[in-house]
């Protein structure tokens, strides 16, 4: 049976729904994958022309509603500036490559490629096995700005609560409400216009509680054989005009406590650094990440040698 037409738009700005699902039985994604894969999705939005509108990483499966760019908007010098970001500074930029560059990194499947298969390469090495991770070939549909991709957004963001891992999307950490919760949107890593630019709304904080407001209400309609939002949930938010308090906040970004390797001070996190430098050698420079909310406080992740 022949393939069906990948649906693509290259010669403006256009928003894609992109589902992908691994080959393998039952939940092979641990939280140290789900870490790997926002880290890849978001390091190589740097280098490709899109932007991540939302995301969420399932134990078998991920979702990403990113918007792709035209290669008109990939200037020379941008191509070269994230030519930098992708290969780094030993690496001499080969002028005859930029026609391709510009081809390569405006296009949604070469992004996705890049993702899944640089993934693959970080699951197989760290569980010493070989062979196909992912299943079929990524699905992708177009979604029209506004009203499309609001309902597309909270879709993706409720996935963690119709599954009944978690009563509220924020808990889940890797998922776009829980990104921006608990780390404030660090990097501005996600657009946060939620399909609410044209509707008047101008105020990224205001948008992101009108999102939320439609997340709740959303997630709190039935729906067969799904776990839903609860109504004393949905009250609670509706009490607080759906505002993520700094109670709150803190309740969220409290998991660097438990999920980090190291936290204090910068000085404190620096030394560590070095300190295990000689032990678990890295590709690249560890630097003390700022924990959003905690003035002062720092953080490591757990060291592997894997």
């Amino acid at each position: 049976m022949p393939r069906s037409l990948r649906m693509l738009v290259p010669d403006r700005a256009c928003a894609y729904h992109i589902i992908s699902r691994t080959a393998l039985d039952g939940l092979p994604f641990d939280p140290r994958d789900k870490d790997e894969l926002v880290r890849l999705i978001k390091w190589l939005s740097t280098v490709y022309f899109v932007d991540v509108q939302g995301y969420c990483i399932m134990g078998n499966h991920f979702h990403i509603l990113v918007v792709v760019h035209p290669d008109l908007a990939a200037t020379d010098a941008e191509i070269r500036r994230r030519y930098v970001l992708r290969y780094g500074f030993k690496r001499v930029f080969p002028e005859s490559e930029m026609a391709r560059l510009k081809s390569k990194w405006c296009n949604l499947s070469e992004y996705v490629k890049e993702v899944k298969q640089t993934f693959s390469r970080f699951y197989n090495k760290r569980r010493d096995r070989k062979g196909t991770l992912w299943g079929d070939r990524f699905k992708s549909v177009i979604v029209e700005d506004g009203g499309a991709m609001l309902n597309c957004l909270a879709y993706i963001d409720l996935n963690p609560v119709r599954a009944g891992i978690v009563k509220r999307p924020e808990e889940y950490r890797w998922c776009s409400l829980g990104y921006h919760a608990q780390t404030g949107n660090r990097d501005t890593f996600l657009c946060d216009d939620f399909g609410l630019s044209g509707f008047g709304t101008f105020s990224s904080d205001e948008r992101l509680i009108r999102y939320r407001e439609y997340v709740y209400h959303a997630g709190a309609i039935d729906k067969a054989g799904a776990a839903k939002i609860e109504r004393g949930v949905l009250d609670k938010e509706i009490k607080s005009g759906f505002r993520i308090g700094k109670a709150k906040c803190l309740e969220y970004r409290a998991r660097f406590f438990t999920d980090s390797g190291v936290i204090g001070s910068q000085s404190f996190v620096e030394g560590m650094i070095h300190h295990f430098k000689a032990v678990v050698p890295a590709k690249r420079k560890r630097v003390p990440l700022e924990i959003s909310g905690f003035e002062g406080l720092f953080t490591l992740k757990r060291l592997s040698r894997a």
